[in-house]
């Protein structure tokens, strides 16, 4: 009896917790456009406005080891501190508070964007005309930490009242900003994958080792959240199913069944089809339903068959990772092709989710449907895209913010993981004030930035493979 009195007083509205995030229908794809515009044009003014004194070299010496060349401490953490308030506050302010505004938001920052690439482009390239433009990699990896900065937002501004509701995950059809995270990890692994890449002398013993991290967090998880009672919604991915084993299972699908990157697209694209068709004979609304015998299959139908889409989604994005950023035999590699093709493909891929939405099917992250693949594609190119723009004005490095998480995007995640873990088992989220939840966020969120840039400092890297 002490024991049941002790779990329910860890989690006492775990019940409310996951009605609050139940039923949703999600945003519209303009809004998701506006919020996806809104990041990267932040961090493109503020690698626009830092100076030279604020940058230092990031030496690699291999693929395990990053040796940034820093000044003094109190210049690393001031610079680190204005980059939080002019990328992380602003965002957060979007997010919640600010939410009404998005559009206008957005729309002011293209236009500050447009404005100042007009007056300043010229004596920019003027300065920088001796250097070298550099590759797409260094927008790839600001785009890799946009996507884990937003998340990590996200994933506990939902708990409070002051995020709107069509921000998070829809119940079924439908898609909030939220809906895109799981999608967006597995993009950005995609393009820098080993398979993007065209490494293939991983064996199949060495590739179950290198999931074998994701496997433990999975399972990690459903420990955690069950010893706490923690709110679990179980139409998100199934009674024990989440993110980490979706993953781990994309992974170890793409070891076994080895296709040159060449060739990725067209499998993926056929899985994809395939896949819908199935859906629209019937899947989807045993998937959808809320009916689930005994056996572990039923019981994590939503994780289990959403593999097909999100492998498809993965092999899709080796592809584009292959031929855009890897593949140096074809012509035309410059960087303003590169440029071009990526804006292409952002404008392609929404097209074809808006086509799909209406015509095929709904967008359904919970089933990871053909639609939902090409939104993903469609909002992550759109960021990327919007990222390149900084070289227009200069060829600056990135954030040390940036760099900091992208030095520990593993070990940022868990940290955001735990964090609001400990906020909802100790704070009644759900009664906190407008003002109350704002002051929260903004603390989880600078400390997250504060502990990530510390271990960027010390060189501390949390890397298991």
């Amino acid at each position: 009896m002490e024991g049941r009195l002790l779990d329910k007083s860890l989690n006492p509205n775990k019940l409310l917790k996951e009605q609050f995030v139940s039923n949703l229908t999600g945003s519209s794809m303009s809004e998701i456009a506006a919020l996806s515009t809104i990041v990267p044009a932040l961090v493109v003014l503020r690698k626009w406005s830092s100076g030279d004194n604020t940058r230092r070299v990031a030496v690699k010496k291999n693929d395990d080891k990053v040796l940034p060349v820093r000044k003094d401490w109190m210049q690393y953490f001031s610079t680190l501190v204005v980059d939080y308030l002019t990328v992380v506050l602003p965002v957060l302010l979007v997010f919640t508070v600010l939410a009404e505004w998005a559009y206008t938001c957005a729309i002011s920052l293209i236009i500050l964007i447009s404005v100042y690439i007009m007056f300043k482009r010229s004596q920019s390239h003027l300065k920088a005309g001796l250097s070298q433009p550099p590759s797409l990699r260094t927008d790839i990896s600001s785009y890799r930490v946009s996507v884990v900065l937003v998340t990590c937002l996200c994933i506990l501004a939902v708990d409070f009242k002051i995020f709107p509701r069509c921000y998070a995950k829809a119940e079924t059809y439908g898609s909030g900003i939220m809906d895109l995270g799981v999608g967006s990890f597995v993009v950005a692994n995609a393009l820098v994958s080993r398979q993007a890449r065209n490494i293939t002398s991983m064996s199949f013993r060495a590739a179950l080792s290198s999931v074998s991290p994701l496997v433990f967090l999975g399972f990690a998880r459903i420990i955690s959240t069950s010893g706490v009672d923690y709110q679990v919604h179980v139409g998100e991915y199934g009674v024990h199913w989440n993110f980490f084993f979706t993953l781990a299972a994309v992974s170890i699908l793409t070891s076994i069944v080895r296709i040159h990157p060449k060739h990725c697209g067209l499998v993926g694209l056929l899985i994809l089809a395939g896949y819908q068709i199935w859906l629209s004979s019937g899947l989807n609304e045993y998937l959808i339903s809320d009916k689930r015998s005994a056996d572990i299959i039923s019981q994590n139908k939503e994780g289990v068959y959403s593999i097909l889409g999100y492998w498809g989604m993965f092999l899709i994005g080796v592809s584009l990772g292959y031929y855009l950023f890897v593949d140096t035999s074809s012509k035309g590699k410059s960087r303003n092709t590169q440029v071009v093709k990526v804006w292409v493909l952002a404008a392609a891929f929404w097209i074809l989710a808006i086509i799909l939405d209406r015509y095929i099917e709904r967008v359904s992250r919970r089933m990871c449907n053909f639609a939902y693949v090409m939104l993903v594609f469609g909002q992550n190119f759109q960021v990327l895209s919007i990222l390149t723009l900084a070289d227009f004005i200069s060829y600056e490095k990135n954030l040390i913010l940036e760099d900091a998480f992208n030095q520990n995007m593993l070990g940022s995640f868990l940290l955001a993981n735990v964090l609001t873990g400990l906020v909802n088992l100790s704070v009644d989220t759900l009664s906190a004030s407008s003002l109350t939840a704002f002051m929260i966020l903004s603390v989880y969120t600078f400390t997250l930035c504060m502990v990530t840039g510390l271990s960027h400092f010390f060189g501390v890297r949390m890397k298991f493979w």
